[in-house]
């Protein structure tokens, strides 16, 4: 896959649990599980801006695009 998710790194920054994430950004424990370890193809962009908003991060500090063929970059 060429998105590469990165909320791991960005909660154990901010030294959030995920159980606190879930409480703060009104989603499940397992959705968000889900997307903490990659397991997704999709992420609506409401529940994006609410983990933005309480990591204080950016969407390009959770999600990150990896060419798969180093040539296409």
């Amino acid at each position: 896959m060429a998105i590469i998710l990165r909320l791991d790194r960005v909660m154990a920054d901010r030294k959030m649990s995920l159980n606190e994430l879930s409480d703060r950004v009104g989603v499940s424990n397992v959705n968000l599980s889900k997307l903490k370890t990659g397991k997704v193809s999709a992420i609506r962009f409401s529940t994006l801006e609410a983990i933005c908003s309480v990591l204080n991060c950016q969407p390009g500090d959770i999600l990150e695009y990896v060419p798969e063929n180093p040539a296409q970059q």
